[in-house]
């Protein structure tokens, strides 16, 4: 799978993306990057890439023109190009299988008050990762390589990302667990310690299922609306 990324600022997504899983798996050739910077396709002297906003108001503005070009120089015919934006679809496992499931996505990274919204009309979809702001897309397109790059075969031991993980099934995740079996004062649970495969499934089962409750309600819900119950 290949990323390109529109962005005034590559080593922000470069340097953390070349460290641990992600670097490795860029090492294998699993996962490449790249990196398109809208200033190489300006006109004037200055590589201007932002303007005053018509209407007035602070701030400036990305021009669409740049991003045009930097979008259409990495473009093919399998490529999905997504904005890194607030008003997009907000982030989550689902979108990421989505993601993962394509040979090339390109990125736009904004910056400043913002981008013109003429671009929106070559963007295949809007990401946002939730309601908060930014000062730029790089943050955000370091959390969604990331996150994507996890999902694709090859990169862990087995093929698959296990669906016991937080937000790959419906549940949270049940606690870990490791050496020593006594930590200042506090035991790891007892059906860890069992070596009953099947108790230690029905313990990790309630441990997600209370977790959710706690501190993802919503999830349970969504899942006992999906049941029917």
């Amino acid at each position: 799978m290949r990323f390109d990324t529109v962005t005034l600022f590559p080593e922000m997504i470069d340097s953390p993306l070349s460290q641990s899983i992600v670097g490795r798996s860029r090492e294998k050739g699993i996962v490449e990057l790249g990196y398109v910077d809208p200033r190489n396709f300006t006109q004037d002297r200055h590589r201007s890439v932002d303007d005053r906003p018509y209407g007035g108001g602070p701030g400036m503005v990305m021009m669409c023109e740049p991003l045009y070009q930097a979008v259409e120089s990495v473009r093919r015919t399998d490529s999905l190009v997504v904005m890194l934006g607030p008003k997009g679809v907000k982030f989550n496992q689902e979108v990421a299988r989505m993601l993962a499931s394509r040979p090339h996505v390109v990125l736009i990274c904004g910056h400043y008050e913002g981008v013109d919204a003429r671009i929106n009309r070559y963007v295949d979809i809007e990401i946002s990762l939730g309601d908060f702001i930014m000062t730029g897309g790089e943050p955000a397109a370091v959390a969604v390589i990331d996150c994507v790059t996890r999902l694709l075969p090859g990169v862990f031991v087995k093929d698959n990302v296990p669906d016991t993980e937080s937000f790959s099934g419906d549940l949270l995740e049940a606690p870990h667990y490791t050496r020593p079996a006594v930590w200042r004062g506090m035991s790891v649970p007892d059906e860890l310690l069992s070596g009953n495969h099947r108790a230690i499934e029905q313990w990790r089962l309630e441990r997600s299922r209370a977790l959710t409750r706690k501190f993802r309600p919503d999830l349970l819900k969504a899942l006992e609306e999906q049941n029917g119950t």
